[in-house]
């Protein structure tokens, strides 16, 4: 049975999913027979998250704690930042939206979270010697879903964080006495240049322990320079550093491990909060960005199949696929003679760029924000020459205008600034919005098939099932909510804003249009006087 309900987090209203409740946990004596074989395998184990406190990072200890009774601990990496200790850090995560459905199913969640002192960009993860023998002697179970995810990082940083840390957390695994599994989360598109992307390996671009040491002897601006050099095919760091990352697990030897290549992920989809995200990454910047007024034009190709996935079934699936790969490690019961690696994508149920431009703009009309600063005027220009048309004129030039009256009347000019950063944005995805990849996904529609009918309910993953319509319509929501921290209850207020931008937008087309009329029957004119003097 499925109920919804409407709760409300910071002074706004989310929806809840509630599902079938699960039994409370059983003792070790007289095991639950109710529990679903995925839910039984995480049963009295402890796990290890590097990447707690990003996007999917939170998601995936909200599902554990909520839909897996029995799990004894998560041991979480965390790093002190801006003056904050890792306790507070671990307090401030939990205090996100996301996760409002446990906190009112399991208010003492928290007794099962042990904060790790760490840093991902540090040697051996940074941690102590002490945390480090705690992580060996108790954890059975590793996600390493820690990663810079910006596409333009600098190598000096990129690499500590998804190459050597990598490698670190390999280490740490070989000595772990009781290891089940260990899940590297790489990305759908670490092998870019290639055309065609199965779920193998592919040769990385360069040997993981030679960037290391390469990267650790340069100084930043060496590193800098030889940026590009190094990519070779590849168009950026992200995907540079997690194609030689997938090739540090290649050679992690005879350890239960496996790699999960998700897409592009956006925003949940049914659980824990639909429409929850926390980042502007991708298509949802995009989508803000558009909704907004701010962005008008992308280079983008609309038929392009958009490889996007809902954060919520990528977490599912994350989750399943640990469980798989413990559970072909014991059925072999012997050395793996390959390391399996599940692509998690969105071709059982492709949705284009315009198809997506579409609906975020349907649903974006329908709940417009107070936030606007202009009306939605949005489109995706595959031909770069006429992109740049936009950026110049409707972009640039209003910018322009704007600050230069800014100026003039004693303020400090923002709008060319922001513009720059947009157009930053866009720049790095345009090499994935221009051209597409054939994904294969057999191993983990191999794993659906294993799964028993209450995994499926519970774990639920199957992109075929999503209705892209429902789904954005949340999606756009949830931007409105949670990232431009725009609640629902200022819509009319919202709606009376966005009648006097459209009526605004209007005027300036006719004012427009008329001058451009006026500067063509000038040119006319001057031309027809030149070619046919008067007498």
């Amino acid at each position: 049975m499925v109920e919804v309900l409407l709760d409300r987090v910071d002074g706004q209203e989310v929806t809840i999913v509630e599902s079938d409740c699960i039994p409370e946990s059983p003792t070790e004596n007289s095991p639950n027979e109710k529990l679903s074989p995925i839910q039984e395998f995480y049963y009295g184990q402890s796990i290890f998250i590097t990447g707690g406190t990003g996007f999917m990072g939170k998601l995936l200890i909200e599902k554990l704690l909520r839909t897996c009774p029995g799990v004894t601990s998560i041991y979480l990496l965390v790093r002190p930042k801006k003056g904050k200790d890792v306790h507070q850090r671990t307090e401030e995560i939990f205090d996100d939206p996301v996760f409002a459905k446990l906190r009112h199913e399991q208010p003492k969640f928290r007794h099962q979270i042990v904060a790790i002192a760490g840093d991902c960009s540090q040697p051996n993860l940074g941690i102590s010697s002490q945390d480090r023998a705690t992580l060996i002697r108790e954890v059975s179970i590793v996600f390493h879903v820690a990663a810079t995810v910006r596409f333009d990082e600098k190598l000096k940083l990129a690499v500590p964080i998804n190459v050597r840390s990598t490698r670190d957390v390999v280490n740490l695994c070989k000595e772990i006495t009781n290891l089940k599994c260990f899940i590297h989360v790489s990305t759908a598109y670490a092998n870019c240049p290639q055309s065609v992307i199965e779920e193998k390996f592919y040769d990385p671009p360069m040997d993981s322990d030679k960037l290391i040491a390469l990267i650790e002897c340069l100084e930043d601006k060496l590193a800098e320079d030889i940026t590009p050099q190094l990519l070779g095919k590849w168009p950026n760091t992200y995907t540079f550093t997690k194609a030689v990352a997938e090739n540090v697990i290649r050679k992690a030897g005879d350890l239960p491990i496996g790699i999960f290549r998700p897409a592009i992920v956006i925003s949940t989809y049914q659980e824990p909060t639909r429409g929850w995200i926390d980042n502007l990454y991708g298509p949802t910047g995009v989508a803000a960005g558009a909704g907004t007024g701010l962005l008008r034009s992308i280079h983008c190709d609309g038929s392009v199949h958009a490889n996007v996935v809902p954060a919520d079934l990528t977490v599912n699936a994350l989750i399943a696929c640990a469980w798989d790969v413990a559970n072909d490690q014991r059925s072999n019961n012997k050395s793996r003679s390959e390391i399996p690696i599940y692509n998690y994508v969105s071709t059982d149920n492709p949705i284009t760029y315009d198809d997506l431009k579409e609906m975020s703009s349907k649903y974006g009309l329908e709940i417009p924000s107070t936030r606007a600063v202009w009306y939605y005027s949005f489109r995706n220009n595959k031909h770069r020459i006429v992109h740049l048309f936009f950026v110049y004129f409707w972009h640039l030039l209003p910018a322009l205008l704007v600050d230069t009256a800014t100026v003039c009347i004693g303020r400090q000019p923002r709008l060319l600034k922001v513009y720059k950063k947009i157009h930053k944005f866009m720049d790095v995805l345009n090499y994935f919005s221009t051209q597409e990849w054939k994904f294969t996904n057999d191993r983990l529609r191999a794993l659906m098939g294993k799964l028993t009918f209450k995994d499926r309910e519970k774990f639920y993953f199957d992109i075929r099932d999503v209705d892209w319509n429902t789904y954005f319509e949340t999606y756009i929501r949830g931007i409105r909510v949670y990232l431009i921290k725009d609640p629902l209850d200022t819509l009319p207020q919202a709606r009376v804003k966005w009648q006097r931008l459209y009526w605004s937008h209007q005027a300036l087309k006719l004012i427009l249009a008329y001058i451009a009329m006026r500067f063509s029957w000038t040119a006319i004119s001057t031309i027809f006087d030149f070619l046919y003097p008067k007498v």
